[in-house]
């Protein structure tokens, strides 16, 4: 069983930046296609960004130039850096792990909201 437990949320103003983290437990983490994605109140769940076991990455356009996706091997960790955020980067920010072509494992969710 797979455990992943993202913290680093909360509530900062426009322009200002955040870093999230989620810790993995079970399995091999190095081996780990990891990836943040996102659902603000009222619309579907969406990509955020992603990052192979052997660090290539990719994101969104939305967030493409402000939001940097990394990953600690031995912490079994993985960050999202936003940087530069506006108002409709607000949304509860979730961590997953990938198994075969499926995201199959979530965290709980982090709450990002940031005010204009």
């Amino acid at each position: 069983q797979v455990q992943l437990v993202e913290s680093g949320g909360g509530l900062v103003q426009a322009g200002d930046s955040l870093r999230l983290s989620c810790a993995v437990d079970g399995g091999i983490f190095s081996n780990r296609y990891m990836g943040w994605f996102r659902q603000a109140p009222g619309k579907e769940r969406e990509f955020v960004a992603a990052i192979t076991w052997n660090r290539i990455t990719t994101y969104a356009d939305s967030v493409k130039g402000r939001f940097f996706i990394s990953r600690d091997n031995v912490r079994s960790t993985v960050y999202l850096q936003m940087n530069s955020l506006k108002p409709e980067d607000s949304a509860l920010y979730y961590c997953t792990a990938r198994q075969g072509t499926e995201w199959k494992y979530w965290g709980q969710g982090t709450q990002v909201t940031v005010s204009s």
